[in-house]
């Protein structure tokens, strides 16, 4: 897919956004308490899922703090965090996601090799030991909701129980904004850098 100022999502041609923001007038002070909040912390903007869960601005709230915590608090690596993100964005093909996440894994220092094998559909190669622990339990938990013995073992032995937990939840949360936005059909940020996805298969 060529770059372009904003990838829609979806793959139906002509698709339109089905939740897009409502207009400033028509939101509600609950509404607006919520969209201030996300102006006045650390993503500065309403975008992304956040755009659908104006409908629901309590849900919207406690999206937005598990998802802070997950992005911003986490006790793994920014690489090994980014690259989960990325395997669950192409898990689910949400272009939001992935046009994000792919320019920050690369920035976290995945290389751009690995991150660009992914966006094809093929597994990544020549990863570090930690990202390839990472691969295999993403890959594993979304293909199967659940992941075997010596792939639990190899990230505990790695991240212990809290970042085995953190993994967890973070895949978990991705591949719930990004089926939120499958759904809405959000598209991409204006001015995404870096190629989309496309549907499987290629």
């Amino acid at each position: 897919m060529a770059d372009s100022v904003s990838l829609p999502q979806g793959y139906t041609r002509g698709a339109a956004e089905r939740l897009p923001m409502p207009p400033a007038q028509a939101l509600d002070e609950s509404q607006r308490a919520a969209a201030q909040a996300l102006l006045d912390g650390p993503r500065k903007g309403v975008y992304g899922p956040f755009v659908p869960l104006m409908r629901s601005p309590q849900l919207l709230d406690r999206v937005a703090n598990l998802g802070e915590h997950l992005r911003f608090h986490s006790s793994l690596d920014a690489r090994v965090r980014e690259l989960a993100i990325c395997v669950a964005a192409r898990h689910v093909s949400n272009q939001f996601e992935w046009v994000m996440h792919a320019p920050l894994a690369v920035k976290a220092g995945v290389s751009a090799q690995a991150i660009e094998a992914l966006r094809q559909g093929a597994r990544p190669r020549h990863l570090a030991a930690d990202e390839e622990d990472a691969l295999d339990f993403a890959q594993e938990l979304l293909s199967s909701h659940g992941v075997s013995d010596p792939t639990y073992q190899s990230a505990l032995a790695r991240w212990g129980e809290k970042g085995v937990v953190e993994l967890t939840t973070l895949i978990g949360y991705f591949a719930m904004v990004s089926w939120l936005m499958n759904v809405a059909r959000t598209p991409s940020q204006a001015g995404a850098a870096g190629p989309g996805i496309d549907a499987f298969p290629l």
